[in-house]
């Protein structure tokens, strides 16, 4: 009889280790199948941001010269800007409607204290701005948006 239990004793032991190296072993299994979750998207930062009154100026200065040597054109998303570089892509958004519109930086202004972004027409029709011309805003200069410049001051 005290072989049996010294065979039970043997037995028992290597049962116990089978079954959590299997257990291990499915374990590593289900790891190497999961599919691994996705990085956190993050929200591109802006580069510069500026919140202020913008206003609009519009046919009087149809035709002249930008300081960007380009010529004025109401009809474009274009606006001035005292220090931005010029060709810079700004997001603009009328803080008080929420509505948003991409102008490219091509003129120097607005040359009225307390302003910070003299708009195009356009730009200023597509912000909503109201009757009086003015409007609260916010400008966020994007990295990524650098590349539209072009395709932007055509629109």
């Amino acid at each position: 009889m005290s072989a049996l239990i010294d065979k039970t004793m043997v037995v028992r032991p290597m049962r116990g280790c089978l079954a959590r190296l299997a257990a291990g072993f499915s374990l590593l299994i289900v790891a190497a199948c999961a599919t691994p979750s996705p990085p956190p998207v993050t929200a591109p930062q802006a580069t510069y941001t500026e919140t202020g009154r913008a206003s609009w100026y519009g046919a009087e200065h149809a035709g002249g010269k930008t300081a960007s040597g380009a010529i004025f054109d109401p009809a474009k998303s274009t606006a001035a800007h005292r220090t931005l570089p010029l060709r810079t892509v700004a997001r603009i958004t009328n803080t008080e409607n929420g509505r948003s519109v991409k102008v490219v930086i091509n003129d120097r202004g607005p040359y009225v204290k307390g302003r910070i972004l003299d708009l195009s027409a356009r730009a200023a029709k597509q912000l909503g701005v109201g009757k009086n011309g003015v409007a609260l805003v916010k400008i966020e200069v994007m990295a990524e948006d650098q590349a539209e410049a072009d395709g932007i001051a055509a629109r």
